[in-house]
């Protein structure tokens, strides 16, 4: 696919969507940029590109069919990369419906509207739907068990996967019925820049420079593949360019930690930056809380297929990521301190906000 193609990106302004748009704008791509702005979603993510002869803003609902339809209809992409979610598991928890609205009947919606435009193109051999969901749809696993693969039966836990895995199969199902050239990818979880600050990292990082409480569930045994979302990007792109129709490719970090190992590497990395008086350090910040139900224990993402057919790796550290994302957030205050007054689950640095992993 041409880097002068248009993408059309849905959720381009919330955390991985405004990566995925900044790095497409930077390749030569074209990019139309459908969001509604909830909560999560933040324009100033992408100020460096707002004036670009390339990027366009739509503010619109997936779940709006003939917003959708008119979109098609004036940008004619050659691509959608549709990463539009509800994707919070305890607000799921609290209020399943709005991830049943968005997840199920927006991205239904988007693929009636995708298949209405590709039925009228011309060329029909370049156009891709490419639909980005997360490791979750799998389940979880037990410590020595496996890494999750591409035919791993699905096993959601939570609304949140449920509902992403129902939109996986819609997706799969409009590729073999309708003949729509789709592409799906799940991928664990992401970390890094324009990360929500009601998500774990983010929180651990505020909670210890305000030095409050960092909420813990259960013991924080539980096992996550942590991806740095300038490789997920990448890889979004390598499969846009390169996928086979009608696959579906994991996407990992190869970086799996458990929760409580993630906190004290990040609590030892602000030791260093912002040490606190009286020789304390952050650790003794941690607060363990009563977990979440229907935790997952772990998950793990064979990305071997993607390596091997596309050549593509991940190539951000661990610890060279923690460090950069941290950095980042004690770099950009002014960015998410508003965040934390209006958008967190409970308020400003609540219990419930950031647990989420």
């Amino acid at each position: 696919m041409s880097a002068q193609k248009t993408l059309l990106v849905t959720g381009g302004a919330g955390f991985i969507g405004s990566n995925l748009v900044l790095r497409a704008i930077a390749d030569g791509y074209k990019v139309v940029n459908i969001d509604c702005l909830t909560y999560a979603a933040n324009l100033e993510n992408l100020s460096a590109v707002a004036g670009h002869k390339n990027y366009s803003f739509v503010k619109a609902n997936i779940c709006d069919a003939q917003a959708m339809a008119e979109i098609f209809e004036k940008y004619k992409p050659d691509a959608v990369l549709h990463l539009a979610a509800q994707s919070h598991v305890d607000r799921s928890i609290d209020g399943p419906s709005e991830f049943i609205e968005t997840n199920i009947v927006g991205t239904y919606t988007l693929l009636q509207a995708a298949l209405t435009y590709f039925k009228t193109m011309k060329n029909k051999n370049d156009f891709r739907f490419l639909h980005v969901s997360t490791d979750e749809v799998y389940g979880d696993l037990g410590v020595q068990d496996a890494a999750f693969c591409e035919t791993t039966a699905y096993a959601p836990s939570s609304p949140y996967s449920a509902t992403k895995a129902a939109s996986d199969h819609l997706v799969r199902a409009w590729g073999r019925t309708y003949g729509l050239p789709i592409l799906l990818t799940n991928c664990s979880n992401n970390y890094g820049p324009y990360q929500f600050p009601e998500k774990l990292i983010p929180v651990v990082i505020l909670k210890a420079l305000h030095q409050e409480a960092i909420p813990v569930y259960g013991r924080g045994e539980n096992i996550r593949d942590w991806l740095y979302v300038e490789d997920h990007v990448d890889a979004l792109l390598c499969v846009l360019e390169k996928g086979r129709v009608g696959e579906t490719y994991n996407i990992g970090g190869d970086n799996e930690r458990t929760n409580i190992e993630l906190v004290k590497t990040l609590c030892m990395l602000m030791d260093a930056r912002r040490p606190l008086a009286q020789g304390r350090i952050h650790a003794d910040l941690i607060s363990f809380v009563t977990d979440r139900p229907g935790h997952d224990q772990r998950y793990s993402v064979d990305a071997s297929k993607l390596k091997t057919e596309l050549g593509w790796k991940p190539t951000i550290s661990f610890d060279h990521g923690f460090e950069k994302t941290l950095d980042w957030y004690l770099q950009n205050e002014k960015w998410w301190r508003p965040l934390c007054k209006v958008g967190c689950k409970t308020g400003a640095f609540g219990q419930r906000a950031g647990l989420n992993a």
